[in-house]
């Protein structure tokens, strides 16, 4: 099981009453660094941005690819480790809406570790160090240290030294 924080709420669904959950003016700031972000050329640029105004943990050398997508209304619940690679169109989740209750949880990613193009990161998964994530998997569980997972479901194998 994930490790979330579940938040009951009342006759209609979270998503409705969106703003009562989260600030709107923090949801456009959050906008706009991640939007900027999401376009810039530059990782180093990218890295201090959201570093600085969203208020993420990222270790050093932390790179984002072109459209990589933290978490638009709780980035600051982002952690990453030093050397980690956020591959293309990868969306860094902290926050589900669901029909009768929302709920958040960290996402903690280890030291060395590759995140491939096109994937989806659930709120509230570890992924260790040294890992490796397939393109277009969906993280939905844990990944311990020096592992290689891929695809949906996620199927999880330990590195072997060749």
């Amino acid at each position: 099981m994930r490790n979330t924080k579940r938040y009951k709420v009342g006759k209609y669904n979270p998503l409705w009453n969106l703003y009562r959950t989260v600030s709107f003016f923090k949801v456009v700031r959050n906008f706009i660094v991640i939007e900027t972000g999401r376009y810039c050329p530059s990782t180093k640029l990218k890295y201090r941005l959201y570093r600085r105004f969203l208020n993420m943990k990222l270790g050093e050398r932390v790179s984002f690819a072109y459209k990589a997508m933290p978490d638009l209304m709780h980035p600051e619940k982002i952690h990453i480790g030093n050397n980690s690679i956020i591959g293309y169109n990868t969306v860094i989740l902290t926050h589900e809406y669901l029909v009768d209750e929302y709920r958040l949880g960290d996402v903690r990613i280890g030291d060395n570790t590759m995140i491939g193009a096109n994937v989806t990161v659930l709120p509230g998964v570890t992924i260790g160090s040294n890992v490796s994530v397939g393109a277009g998997a969906v993280v939905s569980k844990d990944i311990p240290d020096h592992s290689i997972c891929y695809g949906n479901p996620l199927v999880i194998r330990r590195k072997t030294d060749e």
